[in-house]
């Protein structure tokens, strides 16, 4: 092996049933008194800011709320969250919530921290150090953002998704209890499902580390795959591929909503090193402007970049249907792949995912500026296997549409 890899995690994970409550423990072994949570009103509503709360208060330590959190949430709301963290000093900020809330936790923190504004940290890497602790606790399971580098805002100004990456936002503690994800509304759990199946593949089948090629000048939040991130991609894509459709289909089936909360957290881990590509290129533009969830969006789109991508990771997509529990003995690499794409398509309609643009209330007058805005973000179009031009993207958006 001839080349080198860095790999990034959280400091510290723990998973499982129940797991919230070491919350006491964690906030008296690191004397926090005072704590920020950022969350919304439906997990208000839910009493899911009690199971966060009360092992808080049990270690003497005072909570503060922001609920305002939104699904997809706007730079705006992140100023007023911001504007509230401020207000007193504060030890520790929690994310409570769905990716969209963990992001806001993230940012939240960051300017606390160092300054500025939520704007300060677009980009990639322009966090300049270390930031407050900061603890994400997953209510769905699929952004995988408790354990990751990175936070979406929705530019509501210019119709796009922005992101910061820099492992400066990975948080301190990831506390993953598949029992806050029970009570999760379906279709929430089938986009955020198919959102972590999404991170899974685009991980799995990243341009190898050896191979992604950043231009002079450029820096990039992502390695490509390498062997840890393999690892992780297969065993979120075979826990999903077993688990997911049981997950959002029976609300009673609790064992298969743990496997997903835990293919959610290590699609995360994969993702977040080795990177996505062409499917979030995609959808940052496409979500921005007809403001449909990150899952959704990815979701719809997925096995058509899939499709498109094949020729370039044959071995990889037959790999992938393996994974996914297709039959495949004695079939050509080629055949396999398209065999576990036409799995995942299977997958989408058994959850009630949007198979097509138009469902999303998208016109097909709008796929150039949607071809135009996904073009703009080439640091995805490095990691995707196979090199994508304009025309392209153009004719991927024709074939979802």
């Amino acid at each position: 092996m001839n080349h080198s890899w860095n790999y990034f995690s959280t400091a510290q994970l723990s998973f499982g049933p129940g797991s919230v409550s070491r919350l006491e423990q964690e906030a008296a072994r690191h004397n926090w008194q005072r704590a920020f949570l950022v969350t919304d009103e439906n997990l208000v509503s839910a009493g899911l800011v009690q199971a966060v709360a009360e092992p808080l208060a049990a270690a003497g330590c005072q909570l503060e709320l922001f609920s305002g959190g939104q699904a997809e949430p706007s730079i705006e709301v992140a100023s007023q969250a911001i504007d509230v963290g401020r207000q007193s000093a504060q030890d520790v900020v929690l994310g409570l919530g769905g990716g969209s809330n963990m992001d806001l936790a993230k940012i939240v923190a960051a300017v606390l921290t160092h300054g500025g504004d939520a704007s300060s940290y677009f980009g990639s890497e322009q966090v300049p150090g270390p930031i407050m602790p900061l603890v994400c606790i997953p209510t769905t399971a699929g952004t995988g953002s408790e354990v990751s580098h990175c936070a979406v805002l929705t530019d509501t100004d210019n119709e796009i998704k922005v992101s910061s990456q820099s492992n400066y936002l990975r948080p301190m503690i990831a506390l993953v209890d598949p029992q806050l994800t029970y009570s999760c509304p379906r279709q929430v759990a089938a986009d955020s499902g198919i959102d972590a199946l999404t991170h899974a593949i685009e991980a799995y089948t990243a341009v190898e580390s050896s191979r992604l090629q950043v231009p002079e000048g450029q820096s990039c939040s992502y390695e490509g795959s390498f062997p840890i991130t393999d690892c992780l991609a297969e065993k979120a894509i075979q826990l999903l591929g077993e688990n997911l459709v049981a997950a959002v289909n029976d609300a009673s089936n609790t064992a298969a909503k743990d496997a997903v909360a835990l293919a959610a957290t290590l699609a995360g881990l994969a993702f977040s090193n080795a990177g996505v590509a062409l499917v979030h290129a995609l959808e940052y533009p496409l979500g921005g402007v007809l403001h449909c969830s990150h899952g959704a969006g990815n979701g719809l789109l997925l096995p058509y970049v899939m499709r498109f991508n094949l020729p370039a990771r044959v071995e990889v997509f037959a790999r992938i249907a393996e994974l996914l529990g297709v039959e495949t003995d004695g079939l050509p690499a080629a055949d396999a792949g398209l065999r576990g794409i036409e799995h995942v398509e299977q997958i989408r309609r058994q959850i009630g995912i949007p198979l097509q643009i138009r469902e999303l209330g998208g016109r097909r007058d709008q796929l150039e500026l949607f071809a135009d805005k996904t073009f703009e973000i080439q640091r995805l179009f490095w990691l995707n296997p196979r090199q994508a031009s304009r025309e392209d993207v153009l004719e991927i958006l024709q074939n979802a549409f």
